[in-house]
């Protein structure tokens, strides 16, 4: 098929490209030229093919499958946390908190109402600010400028602070495995993600170096429960990691502590005393409830101002009731013990499922967060698929990967709200799905790697 494609630079090259895509002249799955022969057929650079590709690649438009060569990309969504719909399988892949220990708001939301709230007013409650102000600055180094910004959800954050650092196909270093909400604000903003390998003290070393050395502007990491893998930073690792950061001081580097006041595991800041661009976001949502949409994030004063006028065009403030409902949750006796309770519940129920997978020779540790991750000697699809015939609903690896790589060998399994006796039958049948697809002779599974791949 001969494809009219025009252009001189990259730019124009992706807007012809993208023009035929949207009239239809090239269709989801269409091979495009390779990079050779467009730069060839154009009369340009083969850089210059290449850069318009990457930038098609970045907007989702295009699809690069190694030796597939590049396609026109299809409407697959990107995968979401949350209940699977129809189904009478038993779902534990939903990542969600434990609905009975999320607190009650009934009690306090009379309380709240008050008068109401007009444009020209502090966007931040007077109260949530107080009690967010010593929540933050007790995790950062002593003296170090701090500004508070509310925004609605953890993932609005993130994709405000990096709108406000980054244009189109900018490069960003993200987790990998890597929390799904991450993977889909890159992507739809066409920024371009870079890959940075998790092991069981968190974000690796080696792996950031190397994403610096691609010219990252921008680092997004989990300090705790980092989603899918569980691990947490240990303070050795966070310094090794600041250590790398030194040399790059005006890096966007963006904290996600999403498990904040659940978590078992200390706090520990890839954020050196002097780093200039950085932000700590909190989101309330997994221990007051994801309809709960507010987060908090701590930063520098230059990138608050900055995020202040990415909100400014939309949503100015989040709402002033919402905001005094999580300030008058979060400062009860009753329901801190709460939180404090379901913390060591998710904790426990992990720890107890990962025995269970031992014994039944899936070794496994448990990690922190509302998951547990799996490895398996076996393709995670088809231990997905055989579990699916026991009667269970399980998240494989392969959705939390970034860019084209072998199927993963992990499941991420959601089991904090199964009884004693789900939780023995799915151990069970976790390690019989796994000899079910294992070639014979093979061992039910092998230990955990030192990336969590």
């Amino acid at each position: 098929m001969i494809i009219d494609i025009e252009g001189r630079s990259a730019a124009e090259i992706a807007e012809s490209l993208r023009a035929l895509v949207e009239r239809g002249a090239l269709r989801p799955g269409d091979v495009l030229p390779p990079v050779r022969s467009l730069a060839e057929q154009l009369g340009v650079n083969r850089n210059t093919a290449v850069a318009a590709y990457r930038q098609l690649t970045s907007a989702g438009i295009v699809v690069t499958l190694g030796r597939g060569g590049t396609r026109v990309a299809g409407s697959a969504p990107v995968a979401q946390e949350g209940f699977a719909a129809d189904t009478a399988l038993r779902d534990i892949g939903t990542g969600n908190p434990d609905a009975s220990r999320i607190p009650d708001p009934s009690p306090v939301l009379a309380s709240i109402a008050r008068r109401p709230v007009l444009y020209g007013e502090p966007v931040i409650d007077p109260g949530l600010e107080r009690w967010a102000d010593d929540w933050m600055r007790g995790d950062l180094p002593p003296g170090t400028p701090m500004r508070l910004t509310v925004t609605s959800g953890a993932a609005d954050a993130v994709e405000r602070l990096l709108a406000q650092a980054l244009t189109r196909d900018d490069a960003v270093a993200l987790e990998d495995p890597c929390f799904l909400t991450s993977i889909h604000t890159v992507r739809v903003a066409g920024y371009r993600p870079v890959p940075v390998a998790v092991d069981e003290e968190g974000m690796t070393v080696d792996g950031l170096r190397a994403a610096l050395e691609q010219g990252v502007r921008a680092v997004i990491c989990t300090p705790r429960a980092q989603n899918p893998t569980g691990a947490s930073l240990t303070a050795a690792r966070a310094a090794e990691l600041r250590a790398v950061l030194r040399d790059h001081p005006y890096v966007l580097v963006i904290e996600d502590d999403h498990y904040s006041l659940l978590s078992c595991q200390p706090f520990h800041s890839l954020i050196g005393p002097e780093h200039r661009r950085w932000a700590l976001v909190r989101s309330v949502s997994k221990f007051l409830g994801p309809d709960m949409c507010l987060a908090v994030s701590a930063s520098d004063p230059e990138t608050a101002d900055r995020l202040a006028m990415r909100l400014t065009p939309g949503t100015t403030w989040v709402s002033h009731l919402l905001q005094r409902l999580v300030h008058a949750l979060a400062t009860d006796p009753a329901v801190a013990h709460g939180i404090r309770t379901a913390g060591e519940h998710y904790a426990a129920r992990n720890a107890e499922f990962a025995a269970l997978l031992t014994a039944a020779g899936v070794p496994t540790a448990p990690g922190d967060g509302l998951n547990v991750w799996v490895g398996l000697d076996a393709p995670a699809r088809d231990v997905a698929e055989q579990l699916m015939r026991r009667g269970w609903l399980a998240r494989p690896g392969d959705e939390f990967a970034l860019g084209d790589r072998a199927p993963s060998d992990r499941l991420r399994l959601t089991v904090h709200d199964l009884d004693d006796a789900d939780l023995a039958k799915l151990a069970a049948d976790v390690a019989a799905s796994i000899r079910a697809v294992s070639s014979p002779g093979a061992p039910v599974a092998r230990a955990r790697s030192s990336e969590m791949r």
